[in-house]
């Protein structure tokens, strides 16, 4: 566990903690105007993130013993630095405990973590309207990179392009 100077506690999620991670998923995804994309269980997250193969990393920030926020990552890989890196897939902090650093520390926790592990780079995405989190993550260095669009296949499409392959397999046989 590693305390702050602002008092927050961060720690490893573990399995027990599954419930308290899709509620703070729920309250982003609320927050983001996205609640109806969300279709986790706990179960999914016990299995995915705490199961036999761990896709994902979890901490949890509690401040006076109430779990207040988290950060969800994973390792991914660039081929112009010839490095891993960490990407941020979800950073959460209760409303009414933002203004005191905590999504700061959260951030400079992950930023720790990668230059600990030797790797090159720290991302995430942020939408378009969340002005605040823009603003604070210019606070803190962080460059858009508006050359980028984010491309998702997902739901109907993944699954035709997916057969696609499989026809196309299945047919050179």
């Amino acid at each position: 566990m590693f305390i702050a100077p602002n008092g927050l506690a961060l720690r490893r999620a573990v399995c027990h903690d599954a419930a308290q991670v899709l509620e703070f998923v729920r309250a982003l995804a609320v927050y983001e105007k996205l609640e109806h994309q969300v279709s986790a269980t706990v179960e999914d997250i016990e299995n995915s993130l705490f199961g036999e193969r761990a896709y994902a990393e979890v901490v949890i920030a509690e401040h006076a013993g109430r779990a207040v926020g988290f950060v969800l990552y994973f390792p991914n890989y660039s081929t112009f630095l010839g490095k891993p890196g960490i990407h941020i897939e979800d950073l959460f902090v209760l409303p009414e405990m933002r203004g005191r650093e905590f999504g700061r520390t959260l951030l400079a926790y992950i930023a720790h973590l990668a230059v600990q592990r030797g790797w090159g780079r720290v991302e995430w995405s942020v939408l378009d309207w969340n002005r605040p989190a823009i603003d604070f993550y210019r606070s803190i260095g962080a460059a858009s990179k508006n050359e980028w669009v984010l491309q998702r296949l997902d739901g109907e499409a993944l699954a035709a392009l997916a057969n696609s392959h499989r026809a196309a397999v299945d047919g050179a046989a």
